[in-house]
């Protein structure tokens, strides 16, 4: 059966797929990426596992993968197969799309961002589906976004486009690790929301969902902390809304799993602010954690189809 290798590796583990071209699951597998041993280490388990997984197909499906797709952190340069930079991974300038094609017998080999991967597949096959526009937002340790156009997200010249998180929202505010003050990741990101609500209860272990338990509760403290929180989100998406005019706005990520505890203050909060622009359907996200690896399937057969369309052209 003719399938392609789905990988997305996150900061600690990687879940992978053998994808068929209906979008199938035909096998899944995860296993930790032993960061702890080093860049070079994590480098040669996605190999590995990679190599596994294409025997897998050959032994079980009749036959190894047609492409690969994988949805790496930090910046990658999708043209040249590259992963960048990943503060997480400890990685810089790994070519990875080479590597892995190398390991792979020579078959084509799609390399992603897994904001903008998790974006496509929310937007082509998830909560967007059927939007000719739509911004995918992850809510979790940052602030990431995917801008979506005609069913393919939009990499920007330089692989920055989304980069949401990093919007000053409020000037001369919180110092953030780009070396800016106030960016809306320092305020309504999952890590945010836990660091404030932490502070504010004085327990260390206290985290985002402790929060919005504590909202649901109408604890007064966890309100003040919330509010601030959607209100800085709000104030981000407007200026989305006012530059790419999206038809849905798509969010995702740890904090979107306190549900409309999260939405429904967000959806007032946005209309408030709104004047001429138009106002977005703001959905949750719908994939979950499964988001990355079935948009790297997507960028694999994405691949194959173009790959096929070309030879047919020729």
């Amino acid at each position: 059966m003719r399938h392609v290798i789905a990988l997305d590796v996150g900061g600690t583990g990687m879940k992978a797929a053998l994808v068929g071209a209906g979008g199938e699951l035909l096998h899944r597998a995860r296993r930790a990426t032993g960061r702890e041993h080093g860049p070079d280490a994590v480098v040669d388990g996605i190999l590995d596992f990679a190599a596994e997984l294409r025997a897998y197909g050959t032994e079980h499906l009749g036959a190894p993968a047609a492409a690969a797709g994988v949805a790496v952190p930090g910046i990658v340069d999708e043209d040249l197969g590259v992963a960048s930079y990943s503060a997480n991974l400890g990685w810089r300038d790994v070519p990875l799309r080479e590597m892995l094609a190398d390991r792979l017998g020579g078959v084509p080999v799609a390399l992603g961002h897994d904001v903008r991967t998790g974006g496509l597949a929310e937007g082509r096959i998830g909560a967007g589906k059927g939007t000719d526009r739509f911004f995918f937002v992850a809510l979790g340790t940052g602030i990431a976004g995917a801008i979506g156009i005609a069913g393919q997200v939009e990499a920007g010249a330089h692989g920055f486009a989304g980069e949401i998180g990093h919007v000053v929202v409020r000037p001369d505010g919180a110092a953030c690790p780009c070396g800016r003050r106030g960016c809306l990741e320092r305020y309504a990101s999952a890590a945010a929301v836990s660091e404030a609500w932490a502070s504010l209860t004085g327990n260390p272990e206290a985290d985002a969902a402790d929060c919005a338990k504590a909202v649901e509760a109408e604890d007064p403290r966890a309100r003040k902390v919330w509010q601030h929180a959607v209100d800085a989100l709000a104030d981000g998406l407007v200026t989305t809304l006012t530059l790419l005019d999206p038809r849905t706005l798509i969010i995702g990520g740890g904090l979107a799993e306190a549900g409309e505890t999260l939405f429904t203050p967000l959806r007032d909060a946005v209309r408030q602010r709104i004047t001429f622009q138009k106002p977005p359907t703001i959905v949750p996200a719908a994939l979950g954690d499964t988001a990355g690896c079935l948009g790297a399937g997507l960028l694999a057969w994405d691949l194959l189809d173009n790959t096929d369309a070309s030879e047919v052209t020729a």
